[in-house]
């Protein structure tokens, strides 16, 4: 029962998620499409921490913000793909309230400890670019691990704070959210209750965990890009920019993606790409950001040569696994 009667009002107990229930021809394919990208994307982040854990060569500033991001990136397919998952097999689109709640608290707070992860990183590349000499004191094991603390309680208790008040809202009107996951907009358009001091919550949450950590991105990679092109030659420029340029296509991936969907007016019209465009950051974000850290950081290679190297003394009855590195390693590199 998604509806029940209190007095005189309709009290809604569950909504309907749309999905992509406008393109009912291709919902094998892109449930097929959905799950090898689910697969993959639990596997290469997986990879990735594994490397880094094992391997101590790996035991630096940069990949353990890196096996963070990876840990995100398996938070967000988690959240997101099951339910979408569900929906394209057997076409069972009704979630509770409660449950509702819940997958957007555990997909806000991943967006909040990404951003300041993002910030984290290009604060470990400024340092290593403009302050080299002061990277090995000041970018320590205890600063790394107080700013990742710090991201995930901070991220987690605020984005409670506004589930918090979205459990006190009533939805009395219609049920359906025309999206494949439960984001605010549409959860909160649905409600028959004021608003204004969840809206208000969210906003100062936006503010804090998004425009901040932006601007001080935004801060670093103007100090990175000036001292780069100070530097004479031009063998030394390429080899500086080489090492944030992955970082830096996964920050504008990410913030373009978002100033698409949350800054741009909720039209009709926009509505549809807005939800196209959010299956970047959701879906394909966690995807490619493993291979565009990997695809040419020749550091990883050499990891995952050591780990094969390592695994092929093991007994035969350990061959399976050891293919299975060698084929990830084959792909990846």
């Amino acid at each position: 029962m998604l509806e029940t009667q209190k007095g005189n009002q309709t009290t809604i107990t569950g909504f309907i998620l749309v999905g992509f229930g406008n393109l009912p021809e291709p919902q094998p394919l892109l449930f097929l499409l959905f799950l090898i990208i689910f697969i993959v994307t639990t596997v290469e982040n997986i990879l990735i921490i594994l490397l880094v854990v094992a391997d101590h060569y790996l035991h630096t500033p940069m990949y353990f913000f890196l096996a963070n991001l990876s840990c995100l990136e398996m938070c967000y397919s988690s959240i997101i793909l099951p339910k979408t998952l569900a929906i394209l097999l057997t076409g069972e689109r009704t979630i509770t309230i409660g449950g509702c709640i819940a997958q957007f608290y555990f997909f806000g707070s991943c967006a909040g400890i990404e951003t300041y992860l993002l910030a984290a990183m290009s604060y470990d590349r400024f340092l290593a670019i403009c302050r080299p000499l002061l990277y090995a004191s000041t970018m320590n094991n205890t600063l790394c691990f107080q700013l990742m603390a710090g991201a995930w309680v901070n991220a987690l208790m605020a984005n409670c704070i506004v589930v918090t008040l979205m459990a006190q809202l009533s939805f009395c009107g219609p049920n359906v959210i025309d999206h494949y996951f439960c984001d605010f907009t549409p959860v909160e358009k649905l409600s028959c209750s004021d608003t204004s001091v969840v809206e208000l919550v969210l906003f100062l949450s936006t503010f804090i965990f998004t425009l901040t950590p932006f601007l001080l991105t935004l801060t670093s990679y103007a100090c990175i890009i000036t001292s780069i092109l100070k530097i004479p030659s031009t063998t030394g420029r390429q080899k500086a920019f080489s090492t944030c340029s992955s970082h830096l296509i996964v920050v504008c991936l990410f913030y373009s993606t978002l100033i698409i969907v949350y800054m741009l007016s909720d039209t009709p019209i926009l509505r549809n790409l807005k939800k196209i465009v959010s299956i970047f950051y959701t879906i394909l974000t966690p995807l490619v950001n493993p291979l565009i850290y990997t695809l040419r950081n020749k550091e990883v290679h050499r990891a995952l040569r050591r780990i094969c190297g390592k695994l092929t003394i093991f007994s035969s009855s350990q061959m399976g696994l050891s293919f299975s590195f060698q084929f990830i390693s084959y792909l990846i590199i």
